[in-house]
């Protein structure tokens, strides 16, 4: 039965990406016009398949799509993989490439060279364009300068509507972004800035100043990336200008820029939270000896940490050998206070990495957490009074576990909110606390809390 379909509508199937066999096939018969379809139609899946093709094919790519299409491709990769495919080019073929692709995606690729080939690739491209790569790479590359794009919008103070209206048809070509334009004198020092509505709206003769907003949000190319994606959250801008240190204009940054950025922020915390040290290329281009070198300092940290648990446990072995049942709870115990550390430094941790908390918040925070672990202390004492009562041990010890489980939660929930403000404090990054770290630190404590209170309770002294 055919389905009912609206008059004057048709149905639209999307079509299929490129595999990399069909990219290959295409490559096989010289199908130009067949990959500069799928360049235009779906450049993400074609870059994906032309990082997976070998050197030869690569530069056969390129010839067949020729340098626009080859930017707009490449542009999709990730700076390294991007760097690989131009490395596979004549140098001058690979500056044509970097001329078509904008200068905040094209430096962040030169940035991934060899130094000895990025002078040479720069030394086949335009002065005007080397120029602006040459300005972009001298940021930090994790700074607003390292984001920026020179490529914006900007009218002089002394121009009508009308005027900034043809100035903005001139070289909207070439502009990363035309929602806002900005107003700047013959010094380039930032004015003020111009929406598309407002030139939309305003009347032609009337000067771009009775129009502009003049308290502009701005950021200094030295900002650190976070505290751009930080701006960008709270005020849901689509742009942000970039200043120096004199009110220049130099650039700005879009929200695209942003979200990569965010995602490298929330890459970076994840692997930080898992012990190790963040990857500076995507997993599969990483070496075996770089993850080796990544992973085996924590490793290493954590076994020396996790000694002091053998510690605690040699230190209490009297106790141990005299009420045997103490020790079948020392998982239990110790399992539970490191998930409940767990639990609260990985939310403090993304709450003060997206503005959420602020240091002055420390005293709300142990506050709430306290409360919070009262209620889950209460919650699991009974669920360790159940489960003891369930291995058959005595009422006395079926007691400490309880009181202790809950004691635990209480405490580990405190050390967990704490820290993090305590390193924020010092100037370091509180996702280096990773759960491991925690869960090692409130291991040794709770078995601690646990075998004292046994001599207390159980009068074991």
């Amino acid at each position: 039965m055919t389905p009912d379909v609206e008059p004057g509508f048709q149905t639209f199937v999307e079509p299929a990406p490129p595999e990399l066999e069909e990219v290959r096939a295409a490559l096989a018969e010289r199908a130009g016009g067949r990959l500069r379809e799928w360049a235009r139609r779906e450049p993400i899946a074609l870059a994906e398949a032309v990082a997976a093709l070998d050197d030869a094919e690569q530069v056969a790519v390129a010839d067949l799509l020729g340098d626009e299409l080859t930017a707009e491709v490449v542009s999709e990769l990730d700076p390294g993989a991007a760097a690989d495919v131009l490395e596979h080019l004549m140098p001058a073929d690979a500056a044509d490439v970097l001329e078509e692709m904008s200068p905040d995606d094209a430096a962040d690729v030169v940035a991934e060279l060899e130094a000895a080939e990025a002078e040479t690739v720069l030394g086949e491209m335009e002065a005007e364009e080397r120029g602006e790569l040459r300005e972009l790479l001298a940021f930090p590359e994790d700074s607003a300068g390292g984001l920026m794009t020179p490529d914006f919008v900007s009218v002089r103070p002394t121009m009508t509507i009308e005027e900034a209206v043809a100035e903005i048809r001139r070289v909207a070509d070439e502009a990363e972004t035309v929602h806002y334009v900005y107003v700047v004198d013959a010094g380039d020092h930032l004015l003020g800035v111009l929406s598309l509505r407002d030139l939309v709206l305003a009347r032609s003769r009337q000067p771009v100043t009775d129009v502009m907003v003049p308290d502009i949000i701005r950021v200094p190319a030295t900002a650190d990336q976070e505290e751009v994606a930080r701006v960008f959250r709270e005020r849901r801008f689509l742009a942000l200008p970039v200043v120096d240190g004199s009110n220049r204009m130099l650039g700005i940054i879009t929200t695209d820029d942003v979200a990569d950025v965010l995602e490298e922020e929330a890459t970076e915390d994840i692997e930080r939270l898992g012990g190790s040290q963040p990857l500076d290329d995507p997993y599969l281009r990483t070496s075996v000896f770089t993850l080796f070198s990544k992973r085996v300092v924590w490793l290493l940290v954590l076994f020396v940490g996790a000694g002091y648990t053998g510690t605690v446990m040699s230190y209490f072995q009297d106790e141990i050998q005299t009420i045997a049942g103490l020790a079948l709870f020392v998982p239990l115990l110790i399992g539970t206070g490191g998930n409940a550390a767990s639990q609260v430094v990985t939310t403090l941790i993304r709450a003060l990495g997206v503005g959420d908390v602020e240091l002055s918040d420390v005293t709300r925070v142990l506050w709430k957490e306290l409360r919070t672990g009262v209620l889950i202390a209460v919650t699991l004492a009974g669920a360790a009074l159940a489960r003891a009562q369930l291995l058959g041990v005595g009422i006395d010890i079926a007691a400490v576990v309880a009181i202790s489980a809950g004691i635990i939660v209480i405490w580990a929930g405190a050390v967990a909110a704490m820290i993090p403000f305590a390193l924020r404090r010092l100037g370091v990054d509180p996702a280096v606390v990773s759960a491991p770290l925690i869960t090692t630190l409130v291991d040794g404590t709770g078995l601690f809390i646990y075998f004292e209170l046994a001599r207390y309770l159980l009068h074991l002294r």
